[in-house]
């Protein structure tokens, strides 16, 4: 079994010990994104919907990275601090997927949760290849 560790790339700053993704056997899992800065690790501020759409942003980066795309999700995991903002959070997010071309969206847990730095939205996924 080897597992290749994938970057964003556009980090700059460390902000855990942990990797934005690792590749095994075909299968791609993407640590929790949020809405940061990677030039300097600062939470960015914004609405649901600008939150969201810098965290799959971030998402995107990565699938990149291991040459990926959006489609290659199949699962993503969400945590919003607001559940009350589920519809405003899952209409930028359908929107999206949509907007890259992604026909079947991935499976998907969501949950509230107590988040770092009361970001908003925080997103992992599960990606496979087709290789």
């Amino acid at each position: 079994m080897k597992k290749t560790e994938i970057q964003h790339p556009d980090k700059l700053v460390a902000t855990g010990a942990y990797s934005a993704g690792v590749l095994i056997d075909r299968w791609l899992y993407i640590s929790g994104q949020g809405p940061l800065d990677l030039a300097s690790g600062k939470t960015i501020r914004g609405t649901i919907e600008q939150e969201t759409v810098t965290t799959l942003d971030h998402i995107q980066k990565i699938l990149h990275a291991a040459n990926l795309d959006m489609d290659s999700i199949v699962k993503c995991t969400v945590h919003l601090l607001d559940i009350n903002e589920f519809d405003r959070f899952n209409s930028s997010y359908h929107s999206y997927f949509k907007d890259k071309g992604v026909t079947v969206l991935p499976a998907r847990t969501t949950v509230q949760s107590v988040l770092y730095d009361q970001i908003k939205v925080e997103i992992d996924a599960v990606a496979r290849t087709s290789m």
